[in-house]
This record gives structure tokens, sequence and C-alpha cells, in this order.
């Protein structure tokens, strides 16, 4: 298991740069065995140096790129795969371990009839972003056929704050997740659309 200040989606992005001797283990016990590892919200702590309080809903990563730098530090890409709950957590040494459940994902007519609105709103979110100078993916928004798959997508494009992203990934029902995503959405486009008539 890895804590970290950020929430991971299942399919979305995560790169990382790992320099604790305890995460260095766990980067090349997952890259000997081609084993995934659990990403999980820290809820207060620090990413470094243990003793932290953590979420119990995660998702587990895979590497897919890897780079050591001379000093053994990693720099890594990984991909988020399934949503996981930690049962119990267990040792810390010699990195954090836990015993999890995968968590199964609801989807349905409902949650793929949101997706084109859901779409729509982030296109309008990441142009207000892109218009005020804020980092972001860009503006083109295309997601999934698939209901599930789209609204993990959804919310990783939308960059939302970490406990906002856990909020959502802890909804197992997936039209739930897309209303609440767009909740989320219409209320920061908002304020954007605020920032940018006050100049």
């Amino acid at each position: 298991m890895f804590p970290l200040g950020t929430v991971l989606f299942p399919h979305g992005v995560l790169p990382l740069h790992v320099f604790e001797p305890r995460y260095r283990a766990l980067t090349e016990r997952c890259l000997a065995d081609d084993a995934v590892f659990g990403v999980v919200l820290i809820e207060r702590g620090s990413e470094v140096g243990g003793g932290d309080h953590r979420f119990a809903v995660g998702t587990t990563a895979r590497i897919v790129q890897a780079g050591r730098v001379d000093d053994g530090r990693w720099v890594l890409v990984t991909v988020g795969e399934h949503r996981v709950r930690v049962s119990q957590w267990l040792l810390d040494d010699p990195y954090p371990i836990a015993d999890v459940d995968v968590l199964d994902e609801h989807g349905g007519p409902t949650a793929a009839s949101l997706i084109p609105d859901i779409g729509r709103a982030l296109q309008r979110l990441l142009a207000l972003r892109t218009e005020l100078g804020e980092p972001g993916p860009g503006v083109d928004v295309t997601l999934d056929d698939d209901p599930v798959r789209a609204s993990f997508e959804a919310c990783a494009l939308a960059s939302l704050g970490p406990f906002d992203a856990q909020q959502l990934l802890e909804l197992d029902d997936t039209a739930e997740r897309l209303t609440r995503l767009a909740e989320l959405v219409d209320e920061e486009t908002t304020v954007l659309e605020f920032r940018l008539a006050e100049g």
C-alpha cells in the first residue's frame, strides 16, 4: 500500500517520484513480481515518515513505466485499475501492507444517459481553467462508452480537491457518482465564471 496526499481513480494516470526507502522496496517488489500496489488517500498526517491516518477506500495501481535514478530513487508512471476497500491494516514494515477487498461497480442505463451532459460540463470547466491560465489537461473531453469507466475518467479530468475526489471514489453507484460530480463541476464552474467576469 502507498498512502498519498492524492486520490487515484481507476483508469487514471499517476506519476510518482519514489524516494523513501520503504517505497523504494515496494517499487522493487512490484517490478520483480509484476504486482500491483494500493493507493489510499491520507486523511491526516504526512506522506513521509509514517504515522498517518488513511482512508479505507483506494485504488490498485500498476506500474507502466519505471526509471531508476543513480541515487536509488524511482520515477514511475502508474495507472489505476480497481477500487479496493481496506479490511485490515497489517504491518508497516518494510512498507504498509493491508488486506483489501475489490469493490463491485454498478453501471446501467441511468448512468449511461448522464455521460453526454458531464462531458459538456467538463469541457466548459476545463475551458474556463485554461482561460484563467490554470494548468490542466487541455479542453478536449472524450469519455469511454462504458459508463463505469467514463465516470472514473470524468472524475480524473475534473481535477478536484482530494476530499471531494475521495467522496466520489467511495460511491459504489455510477449514476450517483456522476450526479455528484456534476454538482461539484457546476459549483466550480460558477466560481470560475465569476472570477473571469471580475477580470
